[in-house]
């Protein structure tokens, strides 16, 4: 398998970002991702997917959407579509009909930040999702960039450090947000795929006198990414191209990650049982015995979960092994020290044992 970088939930000119979608492919290229899926509110930009190239350089943009209804006085339900052809915004009042056209598309379906705080040094409100009723959704923004902003940052000495340096802010998904997933995998007939998402817009702000580019494109890009795996390295035609990265995330293989401290490269849970190795995202029979193991680019801390609880955890390793015959839900999380914090920097997505 080949491991390929996506930036994904990012705003042009198009709704409310900054840039153009040149100006995100040059800076996806600055970051070194391999693929970016453009998501404007409520509008679908036709005809810009498609590569941009730099020397031996090759970067996929691809576009999605972020849709949400705009008359609901507060916002809310906000969900991220990538792969369908044609506008689905007019479904936006009705979550469930939403969810159900882009699955009748053969579209994915990602809650965008299912949980936020308002931002008040910001004047930002929250857009928490609001209808847990719904199903058939492929997964949910695990890592939100931009919630995390507005939770780290409810003073205005915070807000103004990790507006002017962002490198000290991120810490990881919000608690809430682990717990709601588990809480959304245990109770679900369904695999629930975690993305990361930057919510990048690069829009400045003004303070008084200061002035301030929130978060630039390349340099979220460069922090918040989910790594997938997929049959091969990019191949130029794009139909192929497209398919293969939407199918990693619609499968599940894929992991959460946070590039800033050291590259999570390399980074693979696998579990071996007698039919072979299977990968992030994937179902397993559990009777006939379990080898599941989790391989780290570097010894750091990394802790192994079943079902929402820690059954394992190594403070200084680059391998944990775990031989089993439960079944259950098994995700890895890894933290790393950074900047005189100890930092989420991966979370998988599960291997599911029944």
């Amino acid at each position: 398998m080949e491991e390929l970088i996506v930036a994904l939930h990012m705003h042009t000119r198009y709704s409310d970002g900054a840039g153009l979608h040149k100006d995100l492919a040059e800076a996806g290229l600055d970051a070194g991702v391999d693929a970016l899926l453009v998501t404007d509110h409520n509008v679908l930009v036709q005809g810009l997917d498609g590569y941009h190239q730099r020397g031996k350089q090759r970067l996929l943009l691809l576009v999605g959407e972020e849709i949400h209804n705009r008359m609901l006085p507060e916002g809310g339900n906000h969900l991220l579509v990538f792969g369908h052809k044609q506008e689905l915004s007019r479904y936006a009042s009705e979550p469930q009909k939403l969810i159900d056209q882009a699955n009748a598309s053969g579209a994915l379906s990602f809650i965008a930040h299912p949980i936020e705080d308002t931002l008040p040094a910001f004047n930002e409100g929250e857009f928490s999702w609001r209808d847990w009723s719904v199903k058939g959704y492929t997964g949910i923004e695990l890592w939100n960039q931009m919630s995390e902003f507005k939770t780290r940052s409810q003073s205005l000495p915070k807000a103004a450090l990790h507006a002017l340096f962002p490198q000290f802010m991120d810490q990881g998904p919000l608690n809430r947000t682990l717990q709601l997933w588990d809480q959304l995998l245990l109770t679900s007939k369904q695999p629930i795929v975690a993305v990361a998402g930057v919510d990048a817009h690069a829009l400045d702000y003004r303070y008084g006198p200061l002035r301030v580019k929130l978060y630039p494109y390349a340099f979220q890009f460069r922090s918040l990414t989910t790594h997938i795996l997929a049959p091969s390295k990019l191949t130029g035609e794009i139909n192929t191209d497209r398919t293969m990265i939407l199918e990693a995330l619609r499968q599940g293989h894929a992991f959460c990650a946070f590039d800033l401290p050291y590259s999570t490269r390399g980074f693979r849970f696998t579990c071996n049982t007698n039919d072979g190795t299977f990968l992030m995202g994937d179902k397993v029979q559990a009777e006939t015995g379990l080898t599941f193991q989790a391989r780290l680019p570097i010894r750091t801390h990394v802790r192994l979960l079943k079902d929402g609880v820690v059954i394992k955890e190594h403070q200084d390793r680059e391998v944990l092994t775990h031989l089993t015959k439960e079944p259950g839900v098994y995700r890895v999380e890894v933290y790393i020290d950074y900047l005189n914090r100890h930092r989420g920097w991966i979370f998988s997505n599960p291997i599911y044992a029944f």
